[in-house]
């Protein structure tokens, strides 16, 4: 049995003088007459803010996940049955993840078991595994390696246990196919080096984990990726010239574009294998690749031509009440699931 988490501190409980009249009140609403002789209830309170709970420990079972889900197409907040019934027309579904929020990994799984009611076939791609690990993957869901061995195989993401684990092994239990879309990380690592040259070095056995066609241009993408990079500059920039700046950014950029090329060219791969029964493919990324639909997303039009693509990106929030979507913001997706994300503790104080 899970260890069950720490129950919070009840709050106390408020002055008498509060509570008679909503007893009296409660009393009387079966009965008329004495609705006529109870006390005016009291001027509203102003809301109490909202206690700060411990997080529950990782292995502990969450069955409440605050979100709430905003529609860009409508420009209003819709739910998350609502658009489950909408992805569920779709021929690919992007979900842009922010890679470090356990509640964004929750819903991810609850995207899954909301397609799984209304879909018979689903493929499930994942940014998280790369091309070369296919074979254990498969391996792993054919039941002929154990997991332990997959692990040790597969390179897996240091929370796998707690954010991708699950829906693994909610595809596993229905016999879906996992698509491991990524290039490997050690190619994409080179072409930053030496850019996109390093690729005609290659061996043909090694090219074959990346993208065979492979375009990238300097559009509106290029500049998201470029303003991004100028936003964390890299110990050492300070001493670089304008040029060299640039072809920095240009080398980090390939790599990015060999990425998503890649998981780009998994997908449709994974899609045509399919067609006769008609899949829906969700692919899990990281939000940049799949926001405004480019990246990623941009890269399957010209690979499967006509396909219903949807874009579901996740926004944590600290405040879910006062949630209002720019007008930037509801141009990064199809849906916005806003999920809720607990304030980081103040730091201490220095005495």
């Amino acid at each position: 049995m899970p260890t069950m988490p720490t129950m919070p501190t009840m709050p106390t409980m408020p002055t008498m003088s509060f509570i008679v009249p909503v007893l009296v009140l409660t009393w009387s609403l079966g009965n008329p007459q004495a609705a006529a002789q109870a006390p005016l209830a009291m001027p509203a309170q102003a809301a109490p803010a909202p206690p700060t709970l411990p997080a529950p420990p990782a292995d502990a079972v969450v069955a409440y996940v605050p979100e709430r889900v905003f529609q860009s197409g409508t420009k209003r907040f819709s739910d998350f049955e609502l658009m489950l019934s909408d992805l569920m027309y779709a021929d690919i579904v992007f979900v842009g993840e922010q890679h470090d929020d356990p509640n964004t990994h929750r819903l991810e799984l609850a995207i899954l078991e909301g397609l799984a009611r209304r879909r018979g076939s689903i493929v499930l791609s994942l940014e998280m595994f790369e091309r070369d690990v296919q074979a254990s993957l498969d391996a792993y869901l054919a039941g002929t390696i154990a997991e332990d061995e997959f692990l040790t195989e597969s390179r897996p993401w240091p929370r796998y246990k707690t954010d991708y684990r699950p829906m693994v092994e909610f595809a596993k239990a229905r016999g879906w196919t996992v698509v491991a879309s990524n290039v490997p990380r050690k190619l994409a690592n080179e072409v930053s080096k030496a850019g996109l040259e390093f690729l005609k070095t290659m061996a043909d056995g090694d090219r074959g984990h990346a993208a065979k066609d492979l375009q990238c241009p300097f559009d509106q993408y290029f500049d998201n990726f470029a303003e991004t990079m100028n936003a964390h500059p890299m110990p050492g920039d300070e001493k670089k010239s304008v040029a060299e700046k640039r072809q920095t950014t240009e080398r980090f950029y390939f790599a990015q574009c060999v990425k998503d090329e890649t998981m780009a060219e998994s997908i449709a791969g994974a899609y045509q294998k399919a067609a006769a029964s008609r899949p829906i493919v969700v692919h899990v990324n990281g939000s940049f690749h799949s926001d405004y639909g480019l990246g990623t997303a941009d890269r399957i039009d010209r690979r499967v031509k006509g396909a219903k693509v949807k874009v579901v990106t996740m926004v944590p929030v600290e405040n879910l009440d006062r949630v209002k979507p720019s007008k930037d913001d509801r141009k990064r997706a199809d849906y916005l699931i806003y999920t809720y994300r607990a304030p980081k503790p103040a730091p201490a104080t220095q005495r």
